[in-house]
């Protein structure tokens, strides 16, 4: 698991990330998103021991995150991975596992058997041959060489394609069904979305809210109400059959957006005053994107359930 307790670090006069604290259990997913210069990758790098915290503490598996015997734990992901391009994916991954010390029968196992549950067959292709998303997938593997408890992605399928992207999201949910714990960066709200326990957003360094994406929805978001009516009524404007504004309404068909259903039941009394009914009725819940931009344009500073 992952605990951090009022994480903070400091570039002279900058500070980068500011009293951050969640903690992430085993099996769970666990999101940290925001913009550029939110502190996202600072906090990863202080909890993969690459960057030594200016205050607080961070811990990994039950090591302190500047321990060396943590990382025997911990699968890192940095955003920009250059790998070996000479060294077939093979001959790579055997490589990082020497490193740990993980025998070679038990290596190759573990190696072939990764590489099978990402689809990777060209395993002897020097890496330098490799597509980017090809690539990708063998930095992955080579985060799983160890067996580790804790994975620290920064942008698992930045900048592939939309295929490869949803393969590498679905296998990270994966790694948390079989027990590990992961812990990432995206910039892909709907793919945090979809597939987090729990988020954490950050901006200017600080976690600005924090919970299942449902706790955060209820805390930041507005739930609105499109009513279509036959007839105009106070508020309302004309759309086409598909539901987009247009200049002038077909059939007689109107919106009116409400957030309650007090407004809804008023929209339903106005429409009966001028002969016409309620059509229908559709809920739009914001989505994490659309929370994540209201918080990250100006929003006060206010931390979510733990």
């Amino acid at each position: 698991m992952i605990e951090v307790e009022n994480l903070r670090k400091q570039y002279g006069g900058f500070t980068a990330v500011e009293g951050s604290s969640f903690s992430v259990p085993e099996g769970e997913v666990f999101g940290v998103v925001g913009p550029n210069g939110a502190g996202k990758t600072t906090t990863l790098k202080m909890l993969a021991g690459l960057i030594e915290p200016t205050s607080g503490s961070a811990r990994v598996a039950g090591y302190d995150a500047q321990d060396p015997e943590m990382r025997a734990h911990l699968g890192f992901l940095p955003e920009e991975s250059p790998l070996y391009e000479d060294m077939t994916a093979l001959s790579y991954l055997r490589f990082f596992a020497d490193l740990y010390d993980v025998p070679r029968k038990t290596a190759d196992e573990r190696i072939h058997d990764t590489l099978d549950r990402l689809d990777l067959d060209h395993r002897e292709r020097p890496i330098g041959d490799m597509s980017k998303g090809m690539t990708r997938k063998v930095a992955i593997a080579r985060s799983l060489v160890n067996d580790p408890d804790v994975l620290v992605y920064d942008e698992p399928a930045s900048g592939l394609d939309p295929l490869t992207t949803n393969y590498i999201i679905e296998f990270t949910r994966d790694l948390a069904e079989s027990g590990k714990t992961v812990l990432f960066s995206a910039h892909n709200l709907f793919h945090v979305e979809s597939i987090c326990d729990r988020v954490a957003v950050m901006n200017d360094g600080r976690i600005v809210a924090r919970g299942s994406v449902e706790d955060i929805r209820e805390e930041h978001g507005r739930t609105e109400y499109r009513v279509y009516t036959t007839v105009e009524v106070e508020g309302s404007e004309p759309v086409t059959p598909d539901g987009a504004a247009a200049g002038v309404g077909e059939n007689g068909r109107y919106r009116r957006t409400v957030e309650s259903m007090d407004a809804v039941e008023e929209t339903r009394e106005l429409a009966a005053r001028a002969g016409g009914e309620v059509e229908d009725i559709q809920t739009h819940t914001p989505s994490l994107e659309d929370i994540f931009l209201d918080i990250a344009e100006g929003s006060p500073d206010v931390e979510g359930r733990p």
